[in-house]
């Protein structure tokens, strides 16, 4: 299965713009608020995301953050930890200090009290001594189909680590670079999941944001013999977090795109038919978390593909 059913989100109780990962996610902006009162509207906006997926069927697991330690960036807990469907739970190295701190062993007691089974960690932690990131699947796209991983290298994307990971989950790595305009230079974009995203049968991509073509090409050859329909956006949408949706199963087997309001705002008629060729939209508004916290609907779902035990 490509898509899961199944989705852990953590409610924040500290979200703030995060100043040690500001330093390289260029998607951030300060805010003319209170820390409480940007926290108090980005849990408003977790909890009407999170009404709507479950109002589709969406299975969602919230789990409360904690006050301490500190950890202002707990909304998006995919790119510490992802479930996979043999069982493995990988675990990840992150750039951040203080997101170091998400990573919570209580997650695994409460999935295996919901039903789930745990087989084995695969935990790449210790590269952070060695100055090494790979932030789970903000870092990583997982094809599981076709048994292929697209990762665009960046500080917080090791090509080394992401190799690793491929070889333990016997995945067929898809390497690039993917960069965005900031002052004028040409820097590498933090994650891979908002310049792509994969769904089943497509693949929204920012193609501008690979400036090297032989690399486009080749992620665009992979899409295309693996049968996806490419629906491309550009640079500009991309900001507005049109890169960042995960495609999700509701009840009856309904299959969903799910993306923030901003980025189906940004969306083209064109490009909201070819989705809806596919799948109904969800989305819902984030703009509270997106500013601040740089990261949108994707980053904010950890799919839970384990076997029920």
């Amino acid at each position: 299965m490509q898509i899961t059913n199944t989705i852990l989100m953590i409610r924040p109780v500290s979200f703030r713009m995060n100043e040690q990962t500001a330093v390289n996610n260029y998607f951030m902006e300060d805010i003319d608020l209170k820390n409480q009162d940007i926290n108090k509207k980005a849990q408003e906006e977790f909890d009407d995301f999170v009404s709507v997926l479950k109002n589709k069927g969406v299975n969602v697991i919230v789990v409360d953050d904690t006050k301490e330690p500190d950890t202002p960036d707990s909304i998006f807990p995919n790119n510490w930890i992802s479930f996979h469907s043999n069982g493995v739970v990988g675990v990840y190295p992150m750039f951040a200090e203080n997101r170091r701190n998400e990573r919570r062993e209580d997650i695994f007691v409460i999935l295996e009290k919901s039903g789930f089974k745990i087989n084995d960690v695969i935990d790449y932690t210790s590269a952070e001594d060695e100055g090494l990131f790979l932030e789970g699947t903000g870092s990583i796209l997982i094809d599981r189909v076709n048994k292929k991983a697209y990762c665009a290298l960046s500080q917080r994307a090791d090509e080394d680590l992401f190799i690793e990971f491929c070889e333990d989950f016997d995945y067929f790595p898809v390497i690039f670079t993917a960069n965005q305009s900031v002052d004028g230079k040409r820097l590498p974009i933090y994650h891979t999941n908002v310049m792509m995203a994969l769904a089943e049968n497509f693949a929204i991509i920012c193609t501008d944001s690979i400036d090297d073509k032989k690399e486009r090409k080749n992620v665009l050859d992979h899409l295309k013999n693996d049968g996806k329909e490419i629906i491309t956006i550009t640079e500009k949408q991309m900001h507005h977090f049109a890169g960042n949706m995960l495609q999700v199963l509701g009840g009856e087997g309904q299959k969903y795109m799910v993306m923030s309001t901003a980025a189906f705002n940004s969306l083209t008629p064109i490009q909201i038919s070819q989705i809806e060729h596919h799948c109904p939209i969800l989305h819902s508004s984030l703009e509270t978390i997106e500013t601040c916290g740089g990261g949108s609907a994707r980053c904010m779902m950890a799919e839970v593909f384990l076997p029920k035990g």
